[in-house]
C-alpha cells in the first residue's frame, strides 16, 4: 500500500510540474522566422529548445504554488543557431527522439532510450550510396573506439545536433576541415570531464604523448589526428578503423614522401579542392604536399607562372612586330 501511495503522490506532483514559458523576445521571433525556412517543424521544436538552447530555464511547481530556476546542463545544450545550420537540420526533434520526451518531467525510460545510429537511417540505402556507410560501420566496428570502449557510439563524435559535413563539403577548405575534424578527438581527448565518462584510464597529456613529434604545432595544424591513427583504406573518404596507440604512424618518411599515407587519406579532399578551383592538371601540379626533395613552394610556383606569361608575352610581341616592319 506504501508503495502505491508513493507512486501516485509521485505522479500527481510530477504532473504538477511544468516549464515556464521563455519570454518570446523580438529577436528570437525573427530568428524562428528564418529557421523556418530550413525547417518545417520549427514550432514543435520550440517545446524542447525553450529549454535546452537556453543556460537556465523555470519549473512552475503548481501544487505548492511556486518557481525554481535550474541551470540547464553543458552537454545538454543545443543551440538554435548550430541545430538550424547543421547536417540534419531539416528534422523534427521527435523525428529521433521517444515521444515521451513530450512528458515533462522526462520519464527515466526515454531517457535511457537506444538512440539511432547512421546505418539505421542510411544504410543499404542506395541513395546514400556514394557515401560507404556500410564500409564505414565496418571499419567501425573494428577500430579501440568500439572494441575496447562500452556504450561507445557514432555520436559520442559525431554529434547528431550540430554535425557539420567538411571533407565531403564542397565548399569546406582543406584547413577547415583539418581543425573541425581534430576537434571532434580533442573534445574528448584533451577534456578529462568527458574522457572518464567513457573509460577508468587515467588523464593523459595530448602535448606530452606526442613529445616525440617534431614542430608538434605544425603537425597538429596540418593534418589530422586521423591520418596517424587509424588503418587507411581506399573505399572511404573519411577513415574510421581507429588503431591501438602503438600501430600509430611514427616515421616520417610514410607521410613526406612519393608515397605518402596521406595521398590516399587527407589529400583525397585536397586533391578534388584543386581540382574544382584548378582544373585536372593543375590541381595535380600545383598539390601542395610537402614531400622531402620534391616540396613545392606556392610563391614560386606563381612566380614561375607569370614569368613564363611575360615570355610568351614578349616572344609574341616580338614576332607581331616582326610582320608588320616586314610589310
Amino acid at each position: 500500500m506504501k508503495i502505491i501511495i508513493s507512486f501516485l503522490l509521485t505522479f500527481f506532483l510530477a504532473s504538477s510540474l511544468h516549464i515556464a514559458a521563455q519570454p518570446d523576445s523580438a529577436s528570437l521571433s525573427a530568428d524562428l522566422e528564418k529557421y523556418r525556412e530550413a525547417n518545417d517543424f520549427v514550432d514543435e521544436n520550440e517545446a524542447c529548445f525553450k529549454c535546452h538552447a537556453e543556460t537556465k530555464y523555470v519549473l512552475v511547481d503548481e501544487f505548492f504554488g511556486r518557481e525554481i530556476t535550474e541551470s540547464m546542463c553543458p552537454d545538454k545544450m543545443v543551440l538554435r543557431d548550430e541545430y538550424y545550420d547543421m547536417v540534419h537540420k531539416s528534422f523534427a526533434c521527435l523525428d529521433c527522439h521517444a515521444y515521451e520526451y513530450e512528458e515533462f518531467p522526462h520519464p527515466l525510460e526515454a531517457r535511457l532510450e537506444e538512440p539511432y545510429q547512421c546505418i539505421d537511417c542510411h544504410g543499404y540505402d542506395e541513395n546514400y550510396a556514394q557515401y560507404q556507410f556500410e564500409n564505414i560501420e565496418m571499419e567501425y566496428m573494428e577500430s579501440v573506439h568500439a572494441t575496447n570502449v562500452d556504450n561507445f557510439s557514432c555520436w559520442n563524435c559525431h554529434d547528431p545536433h550540430t554535425y557539420q559535413l567538411t571533407v565531403r563539403d564542397e565548399e569546406s577548405t582543406i584547413k577547415e576541415a583539418i581543425a573541425y575534424n581534430n576537434d571532434i578527438c580533442l573534445s574528448c581527448h584533451s577534456d578529462f570531464s568527458r574522457f572518464e565518462l567513457l573509460t577508468d584510464r587515467e588523464e593523459i597529456s595530448i602535448l606530452d604523448t606526442h613529445d616525440w613529434l617534431p614542430h608538434q604545432a605544425a603537425h597538429f595544424g596540418s593534418v589530422r589526428c586521423i591520418e596517424c591513427h587509424t588503418a587507411i583504406s581506399d573505399s572511404t573518404l573519411v577513415a574510421h578503423h581507429v588503431q591501438p596507440i602503438e600501430k600509430a604512424v611514427k616515421k616520417c618518411a610514410e607521410c613526406h614522401s612519393k608515397n605518402s599515407i596521406l595521398m590516399a587519406s587527407l589529400y583525397k579532399h585536397e586533391a578534388k579542392e584543386s581540382r574544382k578551383k584548378y582544373g585536372f592538371i593543375n590541381g595535380v601540379i600545383l598539390n601542395e604536399a610537402y614531400v622531402i626533395g620534391a616540396n613545392r613552394n606556392p610563391t614560386l610556383v606563381t612566380l614561375t607562372i607569370v614569368l613564363f606569361l611575360l615570355t610568351l608575352g614578349g616572344i609574341s610581341i616580338h614576332i607581331i612586330a616582326r610582320i608588320i616592319f616586314k610589310k
